[in-house]
Order: C-alpha cells, then sequence, then structure tokens
C-alpha cells in the first residue's frame, strides 16, 4: 500500500516526484489527450506510462469522469469516456476506473402543494443499472474494475445529496445486491461518511471487499457550531488533509487491510480551509499534502511489498 496524491497526469509527473509520493491517481482523464474521440491515444498514454515508471509512481487508478453520466444530455459522452478508460487501464495494467454513479433527477407534484418534489433515487435502480452494467462487463473483460466515489455533491461538505445515487451506504447495499457484476466498487472517501455523521471504519468492515480505490481525505465536524446553528451552517462540515481532521487513520488502514484492499492512499488535495493554495499569500497546498503523506505512512509504509 502506497501513499500518493491525485494528480491531473502526465505534466506533474516532476512535481509528485520532488514531494516524495509514489502513487498517483490520474485525474482529469476526460480531459486528458488519451480521452478524445479522434486520433491515435497510444503514444501519449505510452509516455506517461514510461515516465511514471522511470520516477517510481504507480498508477493506482483512472480518475475518468465525476459529473453525472445518468443526465441524458451527459450520457452518451459519459458512456464513450468510460469505455475510454477501460480501454486506457487495461492498456496501462490500471486496475481501477473510478468517477460518480450519477443520478436520474425527475420532480413529481406535492400532494400538499408548494414546490415539487424530487423523487427518491431508489426508483432509477434500473436506469443506473442498465447504464452501468454493460460498461462492467466490459471492463471485467479487460480485468479492469469501475469504483463508484460517494462524494452527496452538496454545498458546503453537508450531508445534503444532489446527483450522486451512490452517496449513502444504503444505496450501496441496494446496488451490491442488485448487480451480478462483482467488478462494480467503491472509490471510498471518509470525509464524505464523516460529514454525514457516519463513521467511516464500520463500512469498511461492512463493505470492504467492494472497495477498490480509496480518496485519503479527512473531515472535521465543529460540534459546538452544530449544536449552535445546525447541520446546514456553513462551517459545521469542513474538508481537510489527513492528520487536520479527525479520522482515526490507524483504524482505517487497519480495517482495509483486513478487508483484503489491494491498491493505495491517493490523498485527495484542494479543500483543506487552511492548507490549499490560494490567490494571495503563501503556497501551503505542498505543505498540506507532505502533513498528510507523513500522517499516512506511519499506518501504510511498511506495509509497501514492491
Amino acid at each position: 500500500m502506497r501513499v500518493g496524491v491525485l494528480s491531473r497526469g502526465l505534466e506533474e509527473l516532476d512535481w509528485l516526484q520532488k514531494l516524495g509520493f509514489r502513487s498517483m491517481q490520474w485525474m482529469r482523464f476526460d480531459e486528458s489527450p488519451a480521452a478524445a474521440p479522434l486520433g491515435d491515444w497510444r503514444p501519449f498514454v505510452e509516455q506517461f506510462a514510461m515516465e511514471a515508471e522511470r520516477r517510481g509512481v504507480r498508477i493506482s487508478a483512472i480518475g475518468a469522469h465525476y459529473k453525472n453520466p445518468l443526465d441524458p444530455r451527459q450520457t452518451a459522452s459519459a458512456r464513450a469516456i468510460f469505455q475510454r478508460a477501460i480501454e486506457v487501464a487495461a492498456f496501462m495494467g490500471v486496475k481501477t476506473v473510478a468517477g460518480f454513479a450519477g443520478a436520474v433527477i425527475e420532480l413529481e407534484t406535492n400532494e400538499r402543494g408548494g414546490n415539487p418534489l424530487y423523487k427518491p433515487f431508489e426508483n432509477f435502480f434500473p436506469q443506473l443499472l442498465a447504464f452501468w452494467e454493460p460498461l462492467a462487463r466490459q471492463a471485467a473483460e479487460r480485468n479492469v474494475r469501475i469504483a463508484f466515489e460517494n462524494c452527496p455533491q452538496g454545498p458546503w461538505h453537508l450531508p445534503l445529496m444532489h446527483y450522486n445515487t451512490l452517496s449513502q451506504p444504503a444505496m450501496w447495499e441496494r446496488l451490491f445486491n442488485a448487480t451480478t457484476c462483482q467488478n462494480i466498487g467503491l472509490e471510498w472517501d471518509p470525509s464524505h461518511l464523516m460529514c454525514q455523521f457516519i463513521e467511516p471504519v464500520a463500512t469498511i468492515h461492512k463493505f470492504g471487499a467492494r472497495i477498490f480505490h480509496v480518496h485519503a481525505k479527512d473531515a472535521f465536524i465543529n460540534r459546538p457550531l452544530l449544536e449552535t446553528y445546525g447541520l446546514c451552517h456553513p462551517g459545521v462540515a469542513e474538508h481537510r488533509f489527513p492528520g487536520l481532521g479527525q479520522a482515526n487513520w490507524a483504524e482505517i488502514v487497519h480495517a482495509l487491510l483486513r478487508a483484503g484492499y489491494d491498491s493505495d492512499l491517493n490523498i485527495e488535495g484542494w479543500h483543506d480551509p487552511v492548507f490549499r493554495n490560494h490567490d494571495a499569500g503563501p503556497k501551503l497546498e505542498d505543505a498540506g499534502l507532505l502533513i498528510a503523506k507523513q500522517t499516512l505512512e506511519r499506518y501504510a509504509a511498511t506495509t509497501e511489498k514492491n
């Protein structure tokens, strides 16, 4: 298990090496030359793989598309992006392709009057399976897995669902009971669970076999603010770098290893309210990444065998 970072890919390999990271998730795949519908993607991918190997950096997953593929306006392009990402992952020997599962968002009349209500996401599991299972079968033929991130996409990191059906463990359970595809799983992020007041380690014990990739991000729940202003107040829930929040990383790593987790811990930056790059002032993002790296390596680095 290596400690890595989310990265845009080839252009950031020198930066990864400078900070001492040995793993990365290739994010923004849908914006990369490899995702372009025309042209040969192989020269770019071959160069990327060669440069990563030369620096001793492992690509643990491809972050293909973090939008809403179940929105009819996005479905065709999202399907093409995931198909290409699966093909590229198989070519590179990357085990996992990740993104959001998406959601069908429809309104129904409020019988009591007033504004219309959103129909429950569970009403649309047939549509979710119809989109994802064919892709999962294509991926399985190439020994690739599909992992869904559990971010609700609500405002202020609060437990308010927006366009991600699979932001809550109850929905994970429904999906895994409904699908026959064993290569459909989770890109697990404890911060999104903590911001929903869910105990992260308990979800590893229950769903560990389905955790294919991990976003290492922490969270801090400001209890006095919560008790004074309620859960929808800004600042009640903050995302933070590991080591600066309230997650128990020793227990997380222990539970992941017990569950047979076979990938890396890739730190997701950008969100910490202090340790991030601001328009003015010191460059703090790298400092936050190093704090997170040191925190996680206390528990994960000794498990590395190659």
